[in-house]
């Protein structure tokens, strides 16, 4: 007897439906589960639970991998002897297309599903019958453009209804000033105002003041915003812009939550300021958005310059990022004939770093063996990265995307680069026929080292990297993290002109430290030997020698010990530690990035 409930399905038809809707489901609750996540934002704002928005920041950029890790798990005890069928997951692949087509953002699920048959198979390149080539996933495809709204959708904010998925708009009936109190009236906080009437009057006359010189006194017709409140640890951000007779400017207006209330911390009304708030340095926003895509092509608006891979990473969708990030570099592959060369700057003695002259990123190889003095293992330069990924990076820590098995042709490849691949990372690139297939490595945004960057600065330049490199050891110091090697050659300057550090096989945080005064020589031989006198264990540091180390000229020199002098004191880092133990939170903020301020005044 036949107890088949729909006997005209054959097994492997049965099961292939049966897998592609299980992985969209794991999807689904792995997205729902992220929203979860990112919705505790307002509510670490309105109490100001800062703890627990870091830890809501980890928790969130951990859960992909723990749903692909499951998935996987719960997949081959399905499967079973099965697991492996490749003609099966092409029918799997097939059947998982049709279920979610017409989805929202449905290239972000079937990027989950790639992800689940790389790492299940193992595979090296790209296999596209049973994975979706990145290369053909186009997020923004089928996204409308959030532009110029109709005159009804203009009218529709008085009626209540809904004219965007993603964008509110005000328009403006005469009175800068009440669409602004309209604008912060309609922000979703429990808190109190600490005084709205300033926080409006602080917008307006920003607005008036960038709009008036970008152009000759014009009227602004509506401010158009996305719906979603953005969060970023202790700040809460509206994200927008301004239209007007002719000119368009970005907005987005910095919220801080305080003891006596909400109010308005910064507007920001430039490409530059807007480009750091979204900057692939800084750590994840969380921001509620039902439709990804269509707030990624809104923002592009307003930072026209930032690669989307950055802005869907700076959304928390890290792996989406990656996929954009794998698809320019094809994309551009296909445009240029240039090769891989070194990546400018002196060479790594823990990775070899590589680059395209016309694109903007770094590629990083670790090497198989480290010369003297490096005392590192494999294991920890990639436990670094880790949780350089996990940590708030304020800024100052470039994003590393880490991909594995990468295949390029050989061709592409410059023949003194291919050398020292074959020869310095054997265990991680080999040659298949015609090309070259990298297991591990790591892809960060291009910056110009700043020993280059010195060597060519006029004079104002280089005082303002200068206090800016200063800067970036403080802002590091205050999330817990010591650079470890302070050399010139680790930071690099990025087009805003912000000093970033990139180089992390010893960093460390700054609470494993001992931090030291150098002891006093009891004798004029001991100041003359070439290694200190003194015992110094693994953790040892001592501030007052960073200096010695520094390639400055002595004008720049003098402007470090203008600004910074402090940082080379045991003391300054000391008093750092003991604000951590305490329990305290110190706040670094994306804007008015060249400020410069004692720690101990956070």
């Amino acid at each position: 007897m036949n107890t088949d409930p729909n006997p005209s399905i054959e097994p492997t038809a049965e099961t292939a439906i049966d897998c592609a809707h299980h992985i969209a489901d794991a999807f689904a609750f792995y997205n729902a589960e992220f929203r979860v996540i990112t919705r505790r934002a307002p509510v670490r704002f309105d109490t100001r639970d800062w703890k627990g928005s870091q830890r809501d920041a980890v928790e969130r950029i951990e859960l992909y991998d723990r749903f692909v890790n499951q998935t996987i798990a719960e997949l081959r005890l399905r499967l079973g002897e099965r697991a492996l069928d490749r003609a099966l997951w092409a029918r799997i692949r097939d059947e998982f297309a049709a279920q979610i087509a017409g989805l929202p953002d449905n290239e972000f699920t079937k990027t989950f599903f790639s992800s689940i048959t790389r790492q299940l198979f193992g595979t090296v390149g790209v296999a596209p019958e049973i994975e979706f080539v990145a290369t053909d996933l186009d997020p923004l495809a089928d996204v409308r453009h959030p532009g110029t709204p109709t005159p009804a959708a203009i009218a529709s904010k008085a009626t209540g209804t809904r004219p965007e998925a993603v964008t509110r708009i005000y328009p403006n009936h005469g009175s800068l000033g009440l669409l602004i109190e309209d604008l912060l009236g309609d922000l979703p906080f429990r808190s109190a105002w600490r005084d709205l009437e300033k926080s409006v009057e602080h917008v307006t006359a920003e607005i008036n003041a960038r709009v008036g010189a970008v152009s000759e006194p014009r009227f602004v017709e509506r401010i158009e915003t996305i719906r979603a409140v953005f969060y970023q640890f202790t700040r809460a951000y509206i994200v927008g812009r301004v239209v007007g007779q002719g000119f368009r400017l970005p907005l987005v207006i910095a919220l801080k939550n305080t003891d006596s209330g909400v109010l308005v911390d910064a507007v920001m009304l430039t490409e530059e300021d807007v480009s750091v708030v979204f900057g692939f340095a800084r750590t994840y926003l969380h921001a509620d958005l039902d439709r990804v895509a269509e707030a990624v092509l809104f923002i592009k608006s307003l930072v026209p310059r930032k690669p989307v891979s950055e802005l869907f990473t700076v959304l928390g969708r890290a792996r989406q990022g990656k996929t954009e990030r794998y698809r320019e570099l094809m994309r551009h592959l296909g445009q240029t004939q240039d090769q891989f060369v070194h990546a400018p700057g002196e060479r790594g003695l823990v990775m070899v770093c590589f680059t395209l002259p016309s694109f903007d990123v770094v590629f990083k190889i670790i090497r198989d063996r480290f010369p003297f003095p490096k005392n590192v293992l494999r294991e920890e330069v990639e436990a670094k990265y880790r949780l350089v990924f996990k940590h708030d990076r304020v800024g100052r820590l470039v994003d590393a995307q880490e991909f594995k098995r990468l295949r390029f042709r050989r061709a592409l490849f410059a023949p003194e680069l291919l050398e020292e691949l074959l020869s310095a990372t054997a265990k991680t690139v080999h040659v298949e026929g015609d090309d070259l297939v990298l297991d591990h490595l790591y892809i960060e945004r291009r910056m110009t080292p700043l020993n280059i960057y010195l060597r060519t600065a006029t004079p104002a330049q280089a005082e303002r990297a200068v206090v800016d490199y200063g800067q970036c050891i403080r802002d590091l110091a205050c999330t817990n993290i010591f650079a470890g090697d302070l050399l010139l050659k680790n930071f690099g300057v990025s087009r805003h002109g912000r000093v970033i550090f990139y180089d992390y096989d010893e960093l460390c945080q700054v609470t494993d430290c001992r931090f030291r005064d150098v002891p006093k020589a009891t004798n004029p031989e001991d100041e003359m030997r070439d290694e200190a006198w003194y015992y110094v264990a693994d953790n040892d540091v001592f501030p007052e020698t960073f200096l010695n180390f520094l390639a400055f000229d002595d004008a720049q020199r003098a402007t470090f010990l203008r600004f910074h002098a402090e940082v080379l004191t045991a003391d300054f880092w000391r008093h750092i530690q003991q604000r951590m133990r305490d329990g305290q939170i110190i706040e670094v903020v994306p804007y008015n990035p060249h400020r410069v301020r004692a720690v101990s005044s956070a």
